[in-house]
């Protein structure tokens, strides 16, 4: 059975500079892959084409069997995005927002009402349900997102940064929601925090420009003697390639 998500030689090129250069991962349900890389590294341009907002210059991408090019509706179906800055729409309250999301993807009366309801009380918005978007702090605006993400029970997530903005208890709330999910989902994670990635992610698959250095499980990576931290220093920062999977465990 195909994965959830599958990422095969992924490129994109802006003019005549590659921001993503034949990345290649898959996800299958119940896994969490953290997916890591400094800034510039080409996480949210992946991210973006897996969503089928971006337009990939040579490669493909599947969500659910679907291709994001040829099916873009039907990734979209399939598919939670929360994308960087968790865009919305600021004038509307949040209970506006998340009940035109519910209308945006076809549902109505009583089953609309109910995921709206759901997608709040998974997120703990309720309480500031009435409030103009633009009136709530970063991390509100973030549980804003998350919560239009999940709104439709996707089978297969992928969030920039879920937790940026947010304070500890949050963060914790956000996590543990995560991993509620994951035996039932495919889920991507782009992050700096590499805690998170201890704490939440089955696997982690770092980029630097633009190429993937590195895909292993958290637990692989700090052995031995290594802090995950460390590695990703070295990994990003040296110039290091992708080692052979059998390396990549034994690292």
């Amino acid at each position: 059975m195909p994965a959830l998500i599958e990422i095969e030689r992924l490129t994109k090129r802006f003019g005549s500079f590659t921001a993503v250069d034949d990345v290649s991962f898959t996800v299958d349900r119940g896994e969490v892959v953290g997916f890591l890389g400094p800034n510039g590294a080409g996480k949210s341009t992946t991210m973006k084409m897996l969503a089928g907002f971006v337009t990939p210059s040579a490669g493909t991408a599947r969500v659910c069997g679907h291709d994001v090019v040829d099916e873009p509706v039907a990734v979209k179906r399939c598919l939670g995005y929360l994308p960087e800055g968790a865009p919305t729409y600021p004038e509307m309250s949040v209970l506006g927002f998340l009940r035109f999301v519910a209308r945006v993807r076809g549902y109505r009366g009583s089953e609309a009402e109910d995921r709206v309801a759901r997608a709040m009380r998974l997120t703990s918005l309720e309480g500031v349900r009435l409030q103009p978007i633009e009136t709530l702090s970063k991390g509100f605006k973030r549980r804003v997102g998350l919560a239009q993400a999940l709104l439709h029970d996707p089978p297969a997530l992928v969030m920039d940064e879920p937790t940026d903005g947010l304070d500890p208890n949050q963060k914790h709330e956000v996590r543990e929601l995560i991993r509620a999910m994951a035996p039932e989902k495919a889920i991507v994670i782009s992050t700096h925090i590499l805690e998170e990635v201890d704490a939440v992610c089955t696997r982690a698959v770092i980029i630097a420009r633009g190429r993937v250095v590195v895909d292993a499980t958290p637990r692989a990576l700090e052995a031995p003697g290594r802090t995950l931290d460390e590695v990703f220093r070295e990994l990003t920062l040296g110039g290091a390639r992708a080692p052979e999977p059998a390396a990549a465990e034994a690292a």
